[in-house]
């Protein structure tokens, strides 16, 4: 073995920029050294992984006091980013969920790119635009930060949910294989791209079991 194989093996932080924050809790100086230990593992498995922002919120609901303590863990690399998150009844215990379930993101997204034709571009990833928008349309996000129109104090109380917030994102074509590495990625039940073999809309979502579903859009021509 060599010795910087050994010292990565050995590592108890990684060399990526890490960032833990608390949201209504404090982050204990052991417990964030108990972090860092566990994303130097995820760090091996994607050395391009530049900054991690781990994140901890008590949600203090009686109701749901099983799953009280939230962790998500967001790994940004060149081009692409990684999201893992749990509740649990103990920031311990959702942490080790957290980053079981990015280990296993990870590891798909690495066996799927070592079985792609060697004639396949690289992937292009937009993964950090999509987790952007999926992040939006989360109601316990939008709850807490609110967009300045994102409330009318004259609208009818009894009047029909309306659309109170457009994004349009550019975004480069890429084949369909690299759309579900993405969205592996990401973490995220579905991914919104441009499928270049066709040049129109689509999206890659998983189906039951480890089936995969893709959805396109089509115009008539006239």
């Amino acid at each position: 073995m060599s010795t910087d194989k050994f010292a990565a093996e050995e590592r108890t932080e990684p060399e990526a920029q890490v960032e833990i924050t608390g949201r209504n809790v404090e982050v204990p100086e052991h417990f964030a050294e108990r972090v860092k230990g566990k994303l130097a593992k995820i760090e091996r498995l994607d050395p391009t992984l530049t900054y991690f922002h781990v994140e901890l919120k008590h949600e203090a609901n009686p109701r749901r006091s099983d799953e009280s303590d939230r962790i998500q863990i967001t790994a940004t690399g060149k081009g692409h980013v990684a999201r893992a998150e749990a509740k649990e009844d103990s920031f311990y215990a959702a942490l080790e969920v957290a980053i079981g379930r990015m280990e296993r993101s990870l590891r798909k997204v690495k066996a799927r790119r070592k079985i792609s034709l060697a004639g396949h571009r690289a992937p292009k990833g937009i993964g950090e635009t999509t987790a952007a928008l999926v992040e939006e349309a989360k109601p316990d996000q939008a709850e807490d930060k609110p967009g300045k129109y994102d409330i009318d104090p004259y609208e009818d109380q009894f009047k029909p949910g309306q659309v109170v917030r457009k994004k349009v994102h550019k975004a480069e074509p890429m084949t369909v294989d690299a759309a579900l590495s993405e969205m592996e990625l990401v973490g995220h039940d579905f991914y919104l791209f441009i499928n270049e073999e066709t040049n129109q809309p689509s999206v890659v979502y998983r189906r039951h079991a480890f089936d995969y579903g893709l959805i396109s859009l089509e115009t008539d021509k006239a």
